[in-house]
């Protein structure tokens, strides 16, 4: 990895971290402030949700450059279920919403998410690229 690669990813890092926190500071994190098992909670699912959304964002741009490589394009889609459960959880945490149930199998959505990404993680992981 080059010099360039790692300033331009700090930068990206920075970047998704400004504006996550920017989004979510007043909906989310200013009414709990006061709270200080519930500021960690928040704290702890908003670092998630930046990790995850900035692994989204250089796994898409990976896939990008290097076209038809399932592999990425699996790993992104994990990624990008990631960013998802982890913004579902910081909302769950913060009682904005509450939990979301398939009926059908009486499953939380949550779960359901996390199987998911879990199958395109082990999908992206154990797929053989051909030449």
């Amino acid at each position: 990895m080059h010099r360039s690669d790692r300033v331009n990813k700090l930068t990206l890092l920075t970047i998704i971290a400004a504006v996550v926190i920017g989004v979510l500071m007043v909906p989310v994190i200013l009414p709990h402030i006061r709270h200080p098992s519930m500021i960690y909670h928040i704290s702890l699912h908003t670092l998630s949700v930046i990790i995850a959304l900035f692994l989204s964002v250089v796994s898409i741009l990976a896939y990008r450059r290097k076209n038809n490589s399932l592999r990425l394009l699996f790993m992104s889609l994990g990624f990008c279920l990631l960013a998802g459960i982890e913004f579902l959880y910081l909302f769950h945490a913060t009682a904005n919403i509450s939990d979301v149930i398939i009926p059908v199998v009486d499953v939380e959505l949550s779960h359901a998410i996390l199987l998911i990404m879990l199958t395109l993680f082990g999908i992206g992981v154990l797929k053989v690229n051909r030449p």
